[in-house]
C-alpha cells in the first residue's frame, strides 16, 4: 500500500464507486445466501427434521454457490462483472421469492439450490473488483469487498425479528425484494471494468474456455483452495450452525442465538479488510501463518466436551468437571473468526498476484472449494451430532481441517526456502513474489 492504506482507492473515481457498490452488493448477497441459518431453524421444528436433514437444508445454498463459483467467474472474465453480478441478483431473487411458497421438504430443497446462486457473486465481484486496482492495492480492494462476509450477520440480526412478527415465509420475501433493488442499484452505479472496456475499443476476443480452465493445473492453486476450504467454508459452516448449535447447547431462544452467532460473523466479515493490508505490507504468507496457527488452538480448545471424572484422593474419590461456558465460547469464537479473516484476504492477494489473467477462473475454483466447504461442513456437523452425540464434535473436525492446512503450508514453504526464492511452475520459470 506504500503508506497510502484506503485512501489510495480511488474514492470518488469509477473504481472506488465498483468497490463500495460491489461490496455492498455482496453484503446482500451474502444475507441471502446464509437465510437458512435462521428460517432453518423454524423449518427444522415445523416439519420435524432430524439433525442431518437440517445440516441438507442449510447445506444446499452453500453447494450451489460454491459450484456456480467457478463458471459464474469464467463468465465474468468473458462479458464483465456488471453484467453477470446483476444477472445474478435477479436470479436469485426469483428462487427466494419461490422458497416464501414451499411447502414440503423436496420443495424447500429445490428452491434452496437457486437461493445459493446468491453465494456465487463472490467469484463475479472478485474478479470484477480486481481488475480496478494494481497489484500492490488489490489486497486492501478485495479484503474490501470481503467484508460482504457480513451479510451473515445482518441475516443473524434482522431476520429472527421479522421471522417472530410475521413468520419464515416473509424473511424469504423480503430479502427477495431487497435484492432486486440492490441489482437496480449496482447495474445503474457501477460502469464496466477497463479490460471489457478495452475488449470493446479494439474488438479483441474473450479468452476461451479451455484457456481459462488451463491455470486450474497448477497444484498450488489447489493447495490455495484447501486454504479458502477453512478460513471461508469453516467460517460459513459457523455462521449456519451456530444457531443451532448456542440454542442445543446453552438453550437460547431463536434471537439471543442470533444475536450472539452474530458476534461470531461480524468480526470475521469486517476484519477481512484489515487482513488484506495486512497481506499487502507484510505478506500473505505470514499472514497465512499466523491465521492457520491460531485456528488450530482455538479449534482445539472448543472442541473439548463437557467432561465429568473422579479422582481417587487421600481422604476418599474427588468429583470434578470441566466445561467450555458461554463467555469463554463466545470469546474465543470471537478470536477464531477474527483470525479466520485474516486468513481468507490473504487467499486472494494469493489469487491476484499469481493469476492477473485468470482471476475470475482461479479465484471461481478457489471459491468453489471453499465454499463447499460451507456446503459440506454442515451436514458432517449434523451427522456427527447423530452419530458421537456430542455437540463439540464440530470443533474437532475443525481441528484437523485446520492441522492439515498448516502442515502442508509448513512443508511447502520450507522447501521453498530449501530451493531458493526460484522454483519450476508448469515448465516456467517464475519468483515468489514479496507478497508471498
Amino acid at each position: 500500500m506504500n503508506g497510502k492504506g484506503y485512501d489510495d482507492l480511488g474514492l470518488g473515481r469509477p473504481e472506488g464507486q465498483a468497490l463500495w457498490i460491489s461490496t455492498l452488493a455482496f453484503t446482500v448477497c451474502f444475507a441471502v445466501w446464509t437465510i437458512f441459518s435462521i428460517i432453518g431453524v423454524q423449518i427444522k421444528s415445523d416439519l420435524g427434521l432430524s439433525e442431518t436433514e437440517f445440516g441438507l437444508l442449510v447445506g444446499t445454498p452453500i453447494l450451489t454457490g460454491s459450484l456456480s463459483r467457478i463458471f459464474l467467474g469464467i463468465w465474468t472474465d468473458r462479458f464483465g462483472g456488471r453484467l453477470v453480478f446483476t444477472l445474478t441478483m435477479l436470479a436469485t431473487s426469483v428462487a427466494t421469492i419461490l422458497l416464501a411458497f414451499a411447502e414440503t421438504y423436496p420443495q424447500m430443497l429445490a428452491a434452496a439450490l437457486g437461493v445459493g446462486l446468491a453465494g456465487g457473486s463472490f467469484a463475479v465481484g472478485i474478479a470484477y473488483v480486481s481488475r480496478f486496482y494494481p497489484k500492490e492495492r488489490q489486497g486492501t480492494a478485495l479484503g474490501i469487498f470481503g467484508v460482504g462476509n457480513v451479510g451473515a450477520a445482518v441475516t443473524k440480526f434482522a431476520a429472527p425479528f421479522v421471522l417472530l412478527a410475521w413468520g419464515w415465509q416473509a424473511v424469504a420475501l423480503v430479502w427477495a425484494a431487497v435484492l432486486i433493488v440492490m441489482a437496480g442499484v449496482f447495474y445503474f452505479t457501477t460502469v464496466d471494468d477497463p479490460v471489457i472496456i478495452e475488449r470493446r475499443r479494439t474488438g479483441a476476443a474473450a479468452p476461451g474456455f479451455l484457456l481459462e480452465l488451463s491455470a486450474l493445473r497448477d497444484i498450488r492453486i489447489w493447495r490455495f483452495a484447501l486454504y479458502y476450504f477453512f478460513v471461508f467454508g469453516a467460517f460459513v459452516a459457523l455462521a449456519l450452525w451456530l444457531p443451532r448449535y448456542l440454542i442445543g447447547v446453552y438453550g437460547f431462544d431463536i434471537a439471543t442465538a442470533g444475536i450472539i452467532g452474530a458476534l461470531y460473523s461480524i468480526p470475521a466479515s469486517i476484519f477481512r479488510a484489515y487482513g488484506g493490508v495486512l497481506s499487502d505490507r507484510i505478506g500473505a504468507r505470514r499472514v497465512m501463518y499466523w491465521s492457520l496457527a491460531v485456528s488450530v488452538v482455538a479449534t482445539l480448545i472448543l472442541s473439548l466436551p463437557p467432561t465429568s471424572y473422579s479422582m481417587r484422593g487421600i481422604n476418599g474419590e474427588i468429583a470434578s468437571h470441566f466445561e467450555i461456558g458461554v463467555s469463554t465460547f463466545i470469546v474465543v469464537s470471537f478470536v477464531l473468526g477474527f483470525f479466520m479473516s485474516l486468513g481468507k484476504a490473504a487467499v486472494f492477494k494469493h489469487v491476484a498476484n499469481y493469476y492477473p489473467n485468470n482471476v475470475g477462473a482461479v479465484g471461481g475454483l478457489v471459491g468453489m472449494i471453499g465454499g463447499l466447504g460451507g456446503f459440506i461442513l454442515p451436514i458432517a456437523f449434523g451427522a456427527m451430532n447423530d452419530l458421537t452425540g456430542l455437540w463439540s464434535s464440530c470443533f474437532m473436525l475443525l481441528f484437523v481441517v485446520a492441522a492439515v492446512s498448516l502442515i502442508w503450508m509448513d512443508a511447502v514453504v520450507r522447501r521453498l526456502n530449501k530451493d531458493g526464492p526460484a522454483f519450476q511452475t508448469n515448465g516456467r520459470q517464475q519468483t515468489i513474489v514479496a507478497a508471498e
